[in-house]
């Protein structure tokens, strides 16, 4: 078996708020895997986050570039060193011009973006200035380019980059993108996916492995309690909707409303505007998490 450190220990913390001793054993039970330990310490009710994500490892920024109709989209992160950088002007200057590389070009992959093109010059020759003029490794992380046939795109920047948003919806009528409550609607929901950090839009959304992953920890967690096995079975089936109700958008309550759904938010609004709206997919970057 593997030899379980004290850094491996203080992971498995980190990421669980599990304590020492729980980790340890549970690290012990696991073989000193950290995602199978993660599992015990969920069936045991010990982990209070279920995500394995989240743990921020750099710098940088993740900005959005959206075009007039609100029909076509980019957004991209750029790591860096340190924090000193990611906050300055000159270091966001050159992420809004990779930002508009994505925009302008539409790159299948890393490589083929740093060969694309932006203002008669190339990704490739802005990293390279950047990294000299900054004197930091400075790397593209990640991106995305979005589109909409009927319908349009929202767009949400937290901490002045740290985390940002694209929520894509679909529109019985074009015309309703520039309707003001189907705008506010649009801006509160990419609020919603960066606050509420949402696994898909729907409950289809979710792989039947992921599915039946979580429904065999919640089973298992059920077991432990002794009660009979129908009661069981009702305990797993609760928890698995209370999954759905935290990480499904439509049915996750709204931060500025609990008491009501999302979906429940969307129809009230298509009923006033006349239309049909959907959520087509959503992209949220956290820096350091790419």
């Amino acid at each position: 078996m593997a030899e379980i450190t004290a850094s491996l220990v203080k992971e498995l913390r980190e990421v669980t708020g599990a304590g020492m001793m729980e980790c340890k054993k549970a690290l012990t039970e696991a073989g000193a895997d950290i995602e199978k330990a993660i599992d015990v310490l969920r069936t045991r009710g010990l982990a209070a986050v279920a995500k394995k994500a989240g743990r921020a490892t750099n710098e940088g920024l993740a900005l959005t570039v959206l075009s007039d109709d609100a029909r076509t989209a980019a957004l991209v992160e750029v790591d860096c060193e340190t924090d000193f950088v990611s906050r300055n002007e000159v270091f966001k200057a050159y992420v809004a011009r990779i930002a508009q590389a994505v925009f302008e070009n539409d790159p299948a992959d890393i490589d083929a973006l740093k060969s694309s093109s932006t203002g008669g010059e190339t990704v490739e020759a802005i990293l390279t200035d950047a990294i000299h003029t900054i004197g930091e490794n400075i790397q593209v992380a990640r991106f995305v380019r979005r589109t909409v046939d009927t319908g349009a795109i929202s767009s949400y920047i937290h901490g002045g980059g740290r985390l940002s948003v694209l929520v894509q919806f679909k529109l019985g009528k074009q015309e309703s993108a520039a309707n003001e409550e189907f705008r506010a609607l649009a801006k509160d929901i990419a609020m919603q996916v960066a606050s509420a950090n949402p696994g898909a839009v729907t409950r289809e959304g979710f792989s039947e492995e992921v599915i039946a992953h979580e429904m065999a920890i919640y089973k298992a967690k059920a077991a432990e309690s002794g009660k009979p096995e129908n009661i069981q079975e009702k305990i797993a089936e609760g928890n698995l909707r209370k999954f759905y109700q935290e990480n499904v958008l439509v049915e996750q309550a709204f931060v500025k409303d609990p008491d009501k759904t999302i979906q429940a938010v969307i129809d009230k609004v298509a009923k006033a505007i006349g239309d049909s709206i959907e959520v087509l997919g959503f992209d949220r970057f956290e820096v350091g998490q790419g």
